[in-house]
């Protein structure tokens, strides 16, 4: 991960290919099937999103499940094209994540599209947070904790809205 600690965007930003080079930052999650977050990562906005998956799937906290000791990693991974390198294949499959990560040429997962909505739902969620649309932090923890209030906000909201 690049980081521009003299320049003017602080630490964890890059030149965003999409917005003529303009330093930003990309914000990295992992959500359960519903959507709450469960681990969140920031990184420059050059940095491509395959090499955030170990970093985040690394900092998955133990799961507390009905029956015997807290899980600590997933059983399945979805993951879109940007994901779809056999390192990361095998990554997974050695800490024994079974994975359905889309092919970026080939068969199209058209189940993938199913659970890649709750994905996208949770990011929408995020960018509801307009605190977030621009970063106005330089260091990066500052960023890094903000984006965690707001996941756990979503998070409150949610557990809010299914306990009434």
């Amino acid at each position: 991960m690049r980081s521009h600690e003299e320049g003017n965007g602080g630490a964890f930003t890059g030149p965003n290919p999409t917005d003529r080079g303009k330093l930003g930052s990309k914000i990295h999650l992992i959500t359960d099937r519903n959507g709450l977050p469960l681990s969140l990562g920031i990184s420059g906005a050059d940095m491509h999103d395959s090499q955030g998956l170990q970093p985040l799937v690394r900092g998955i906290p133990p799961i507390r499940s009905r029956r015997g000791p807290r899980r600590r990693r997933p059983t399945k991974l979805h993951a879109d094209k940007g994901y779809d390198y056999n390192y990361l294949r095998r990554w997974l499959r050695r800490r024994g994540i079974r994975h359905r990560i889309a092919r970026k040429r080939g068969r199209v997962l058209k189940q993938l599209g199913r659970h890649r909505r709750v994905v996208e739902r949770t990011v929408s969620w995020l960018a509801g947070c307009r605190w977030l649309h621009r970063r106005y932090e330089r260091k990066a923890e500052h960023f890094l904790a903000i984006v965690g209030i707001a996941a756990t906000l979503i998070g409150y909201r949610r557990l809010a809205r299914t306990s009434t």
